[in-house]
């Protein structure tokens, strides 16, 4: 370590060296005046790669679309007042979601807090429960005590943004004038380096200053044989996956459902619908025939294994519910308490992709798979039938955008989709395949904010992975901000945005049966193309009107650089119409495999 330049630069630096060391890699940074020891402190630490942004809310979205993908902490960093207070949709997200996010805010000194300061707000711990930790730093003076603890506390802020649960982490940093690096004398005595290398410089083998050692949450040997022991003897049982993000829980439930003969109900974000792993149990088209009570009913098990949160299927959760006093309800997540109907007997707090494990290893071989079998087939032909009826005509039906990815992603594709309908019709028409597909969506609180932002966020993590976003088009208009990033870091990704002229989903819900309310507050019709928008943040743009353009359109864009626009345009009551017209079609094909089932 160089000697720095005042006070603030010794624990901005030493602070950024310190995240550095613990493994941060890449940090987000909106411009701004008091934020300025930070935003130099990165720029020149050569570790650590910045990603400027002008949009605080977008940042922040990017962001956290890195360390979503990445699995490791990412920071942003913005100036202060009103500036932190566009990261709290983020925050929230990041929170909710389990994805660790390093937030940092300078501030105005103390002595200026409450005072009527310009850009002056009260910062401390002002995201309140949304972060995992929240601290405000000392304001920086070079004593070697105080730098010590500035190291510690980075090393704290990767530490716990990563522990099981993972999560934000909120630190804030009153600074006083200078804020831009002018040599002040008086601030840094060069005799006193020397005195405490280890604050100054660090530790010397260049390891963090503290060494946090962490393992993954697991449950002992007795308590899995028990769980074992009462699973063996349930016959009809099946296996929940929800949105999650470890890779290696596809693998690990594919050897446990194969152990106990269970189906899989595989929500796509859980990873474990495709891939390489063994798919024989994944049933993918639960949300097509679950919605029909006699199928319901006929496939009504006797235990329930959930790994996750909550599918994004309604018609899997109505099911779960109806199973209340029939079926035993066990739940595995080391994250938040997600069990918002309060269906679980028994909650295994332990990493999911080890639990699974070491319970397949308790178990042996069930004796038969005439179960299993039962839903597969089943699942086989809600998936044929509801397949054909989505694919039929020549109609831009929203549903059909996700039949067509299947077959139009190359291999290693990532497949994030919007909130409302998006995320529900990836459920519900993304097939199961052998294809390596990374499934992303903002699940943590279901939000459409922000979604533009975190999609790109994770091209920038993917750079050598084409990445596909399928967004509704309230939700496009919300974050178009965030398209600056994608001209700005030349970023690679095809964003399909399904316009409808207005929120899609409300057509759906029993607000539409209010003629007198509904177009004006919930239909909430825009009369918007974005070609412009397109056109202004120099992306490439294509409206298309048949599945013929849309095919090309799409394989234009996963091989191309850059990033597409690609708009299919929709009509939000024939979208009704298409999606209810496929629910008895299915149910009518599944009649003669649920008569007289016990």
């Amino acid at each position: 370590m160089t000697r720095p330049e005042n006070r603030n630069y010794a624990c901005t630096d030493a602070f950024v060296e310190e995240l550095a060391r613990a493994g941060l890699r890449h940090v987000c940074i909106c411009p701004g005046s008091r934020s300025t020891p930070l935003t130099i402190a990165f720029a020149r630490n050569p570790r650590i790669r910045p990603w400027l942004h002008f949009d605080e809310r977008s940042a922040s979205f990017f962001a956290l679309g890195m360390a979503r993908v990445l699995r490791e902490p990412v920071a942003v960093v913005c100036t202060s007042g009103t500036a932190a207070a566009n990261f709290y949709p983020a925050v929230i997200e990041a929170r909710y979601a389990n994805v660790p996010l390093i937030v940092l805010t300078a501030d105005r000194p103390p002595e200026m807090w409450d005072w009527g300061a310009a850009q002056s707000i009260d910062q401390v711990k002002m995201y309140g429960a949304h972060v995992k930790w929240s601290a405000t730093m000392a304001v920086p003076e070079t004593s070697a005590d105080l730098l010590r603890y500035v190291r510690a506390t980075a090393v704290r802020c990767v530490a716990t943004a990563l522990e099981s649960p993972a999560g934000p982490v909120h630190v804030d940093f009153p600074f006083r004038e200078p804020l831009e690096p002018v040599a002040v004398v008086a601030d840094v005595s060069e005799r006193d380096m020397p005195a405490a290398p280890d604050a100054w410089r660090g530790r010397a083998d260049k390891a963090p200053y503290q060494r946090v050692h962490a393992t993954k949450r697991a449950c002992d040997t007795a308590q899995v044989a028990e769980i074992a022991a009462s699973l063996r003897k349930v016959e009809r049982g099946v296996i929940v996956c929800g949105p999650q993000d470890d890779a290696a829980l596809p693998e690990a439930v594919a050897a446990l459902a194969a152990k106990l003969a269970w189906p899989v109900l595989a929500d796509p974000l859980s990873q474990a619908r495709c891939g390489a792993h063994d798919r024989r149990l994944v049933v993918d088209s639960y949300d097509a025939f679950l919605r029909d009570p006699a199928v319901a009913k006929a496939l009504a098990p006797d235990a329930v294994l959930r790994f996750g949160p909550i599918p994004t299927s309604k018609p899997v959760l109505t099911w779960m519910q109806a199973l209340r006093e029939k079926a035993r309800h066990v739940l595995v997540q080391d994250g938040s308490w997600q069990d918002p109907a309060f269906l679980a007997a028994d909650v295994v707090r332990a990493d999911a992709a080890t639990f699974a494990r070491d319970l397949a290893a308790a178990l042996p071989h069930a004796p038969s798979d005439a179960w299993a079998r039962r839903w597969t087939d089943t699942s086989s032909v809600a998936r044929r039938v509801a397949h054909r009826q989505a694919t039929s005509g020549d109609e831009l039906f929203e549903g059909r955008v996700f039949a067509e990815l299947a077959s139009l992603l190359p291999e290693r594709a990532t497949l994030f989709a919007g909130n409302s309908m998006p995320v529900r019709d990836m459920d519900t028409f993304y097939p199961s395949t052998a294809q390596h597909v990374r499934f992303m969506a903002n699940r943590g609180v279901n939000g459409i904010d922000g979604v533009v932002s975190t999609a790109l966020g994770a091209a920038a993590a993917l750079p050598d992975d084409p990445l596909t976003l399928v967004i509704g088009d309230i939700s496009f208009y919300h974050d178009m901000n965030g398209l600056l990033a994608a001209r700005q870091h030349k970023l690679n990704a095809t964003i399909i945005v399904v316009n409808n002229d207005g929120g899609g989903i409300f057509s759906f819900l029993p607000q539409s049966a209010y003629p007198d309310y509904f177009e004006t507050y919930f239909g909430t019709p825009h009369g918007m193309t974005f070609e412009s928008a397109a056109a202004q943040y120099g992306l490439r743009y294509t409206r298309v009107d048949s599945w013929a353009a849309f095919r090309d359109a799409v394989g234009r864009g996963v091989t191309s650089e850059g990033t597409a626009i690609i708009e299919v345009p929709g009509d939000r009551a024939k979208n009704v119409a298409l999606h209810r017209h496929i629910w008895p079609a299915v149910a009518e094909a599944l009649k003669p495999m649920v008569a007289d089932r016990p």
